[in-house]
C-alpha cells in the first residue's frame, strides 16, 4: 500500500515548518510504504520466531505467550490476545477492504469481478479436497480449511518483485484474494464453532443493530462506535464464534462511500471560500472563522470513512499486528523425530500439497472454465502461463492459514504438523511462483 494521498499532501507542508516531519516522518512514511516491506516484516517475525523456538531459550518462548492477562475483567494468555483481539483488527480491516471491493472495486461488476470469483472458489475447493483424500476418517480430517486460504500480502510482495507485470493480473491477484478472504471467514464462521451459545449471539446481533441506528440518524463520534464495536467483540467472543468475525462484520458496517462528493465540494467550497474572502476584508472574524468551519466539515467528509480509518490502522496493523502474530504463531520445533514423522504425516501432506498443487490447479481450472463456457474473458494483456503462475504465488497460505491452523487443532503435535507444512508449502510456493512467473513474463513480454 503506497502513502494515502491524503497523509503524503499533509507531509508535505509540515516538511516545510517540521525539522521532525523533514528528518524522520515523511523518510518514514515513504520506506514503510515501500511494496514489500511489509512483508519483510512479517517475514522476519516468522524467521525469529523459528529460531527462538529452536534455540537454547525454546522454553521461554512457550511461557511467554501462555502468560495469563486481564483486561476489563477478561482473562486470556497473551496468545489467544493477540490471536482473538488483535486479529479481529485485521479483519477489521478485511472487512472493510471487502466492502470497498463490492461497491467501487473489480468486485462490483460481475461480468468483471467472475473470473477472480471463479478462480477463487477453484483455489478453495481443489487444496479442501486433496487435504481430505489424505486424511479422509482420520482424526485430523476437520483440518480442511487450512490449505484454502491465500496470503495477500505476501502474495502481492511477490508479484511486485517481478518487473513489467499487466496492471490486470495485479488486480486479478487481489480481486482473487478478496474473494478467497470471503470464503475463509465464512468457513471459519461455520465450520470452526465448537459450541454456540445463543444468549450471548443474540446480544452481538442487537449490538449490530444499535450500530446501524445509531450510524442512519447521524451519530458520527468514532469513540461510540468504538466502544459499541468493543461490545460487538466481546459478544461474539462469548457467543462461542470466533471473535475475528466481529472484526469482518463491523468492517463490513463502516461506510465506504463519501458523503461529499469531490464535485459537490468543488462547487460549495468555492462559495465558502468567496464568503470568507469578503468576511476577511470586512473584518469579520466571527463569520471568517464560520466559513472555514464549514469547509474543515465539507474536507473532512471528501474521504469516506473506511479509508480514514484504514489510514490510521493500516500501518499498525501491517508492523505491529501481523509480526505479533506471525512471532506467536510461527514457532515450531524441528528435530529429526519431527521430520520423519512429518514424512508420514496425511495432515502434512494435506496441506502441502493442497497449497502447491490444489490451489494452482483449482484456479486455472476454474478460471480456464469460466472463459471456456463465456461466462468470464481473460483480460487482454493477461495469458495463462502468467493465471497458472499467479495460481502457485496464491498457495502461499501463512497468514489465515496459520490462523485456521490453531483453530482446527488443539493436539500440539497435530498443530506443530500443520504449522510447519504451512510455512514450507508458503516459501516453495513463494519462490516457485516468482521463478514461473518471472520466466512468463520475459518469455511474452509486458504488452501480453
Amino acid at each position: 500500500m503506497t502513502i494515502s494521498a491524503r497523509t503524503l499532501g499533509a507531509l508535505k507542508l509540515q516538511v516545510r515548518e517540521s525539522l521532525i516531519a523533514r528528518v524522520l516522518q515523511l523518510p518514514i512514511q515513504q520506506f514503510i510504504h515501500t511494496q514489500g516491506v511489509s512483508s519483510a516484516f512479517l517475514l522476519a517475525a516468522a524467521l525469529l520466531a523459528l529460531i527462538w523456538a529452536n534455540s537454547p531459550w525454546s522454553a521461554s518462548y512457550d511461557h511467554i505467550w501462555h502468560i495469563h492477562l486481564t483486561l476489563s475483567g477478561l482473562d486470556l494468555p497473551v496468545h489467544e490476545w493477540i490471536n482473538d483481539a488483535l486479529m479481529a483488527l485485521f479483519f477489521f480491516l478485511v472487512g472493510m477492504e471487502i466492502k470497498q471491493e463490492l461497491i467501487h472495486g473489480e468486485l462490483r461488476d460481475l461480468r468483471q469481478a467472475s473470473l477472480p470469483i471463479f478462480g477463487g472458489l477453484g483455489g478453495m475447493v481443489f487444496p479442501a479436497l486433496i487435504y481430505a483424500l489424505f486424511n479422509h476418517a482420520r482424526p485430523s480430517a476437520h483440518g480442511w480449511g487450512v490449505p484454502m486460504a491465500t496470503d495477500i500480502a505476501f502474495s502481492l510482495g511477490v508479484l511486485a518483485l517481478v518487473k513489467n507485470i499487466p496492471s490486470e493480473l495485479k488486480v486479478f491477484l487481489l480481486s482473487l484474494a478478496i474473494a478467497d478472504d470471503i470464503g475463509a471467514i465464512a468457513v471459519i464462521a461455520v465450520f470452526y464453532t465448537d459450541t454456540l451459545h445463543l444468549q450471548a449471539l443474540l446480544i452481538a446481533a442487537l449490538l449490530v443493530i444499535v450500530i446501524l441506528l445509531c450510524r442512519r440518524i447521524g451519530i458520527r463520534r468514532q469513540i461510540f462506535y468504538a466502544a459499541l464495536g468493543f461490545a460487538v467483540w466481546l459478544a461474539t467472543l462469548r457467543s462461542g464464534i470466533h471473535a475475528t468475525i466481529a472484526g469482518v462484520v463491523l468492517g463490513l458496517l463502516v461506510p465506504v462511500t463519501p458523503s461529499v462528493p469531490l464535485d459537490q465540494f468543488s462547487s460549495v467550497c468555492s462559495e465558502m471560500l468567496e464568503e470568507f474572502k469578503k468576511a476577511e476584508a470586512a473584518g469579520d472574524t466571527s463569520l471568517a472563522s464560520r466559513q472555514l468551519g464549514a469547509m474543515e466539515y465539507l474536507i473532512a467528509n471528501t474521504e469516506s470513512q473506511a479509508d480514514r480509518i484504514t489510514r490510521k490502522l493500516h500501518d499498525w496493523i501491517a508492523f505491529l499486528v501481523l509480526p505479533l502474530f506471525a512471532l506467536s504463531n510461527a514457532g515450531v520445533t524441528f528435530t529429526l523425530n519431527t521430520w520423519k514423522a512429518l514424512l508420514h504425516s496425511p495432515l502434512a501432506w494435506g496441506v502441502l500439497l493442497g497449497l502447491l498443487a490444489g490451489k494452482p490447479l483449482g484456479i486455472t481450472l476454474s478460471c480456464w472454465l469460466a472463459v471456456r463456457t463465456k461466462i468470464a474473458s481473460l483480460p487482454p494483456a493477461v495469458n495463462w502461463r502468467q493465471i497458472a503462475s499467479v495460481g502457485v504465488i496464491a498457495g502461499i497460505g501463512f497468514t489465515v492459514s496459520l490462523f485456521i491452523s490453531a483453530l482446527a487443532f488443539s493436539d500440539p503435535v497435530q498443530l506443530g504438523a500443520a504449522k510447519t507444512a504451512v510455512l514450507l508449502a508458503s516459501l516453495l510456493a513463494g519462490v516457485s511462483g516468482y521463478v514461473c512467473l518471472n520466466r512468463s513474463t520475459r518469455k511474452t513480454g509486458p504488452s501480453q
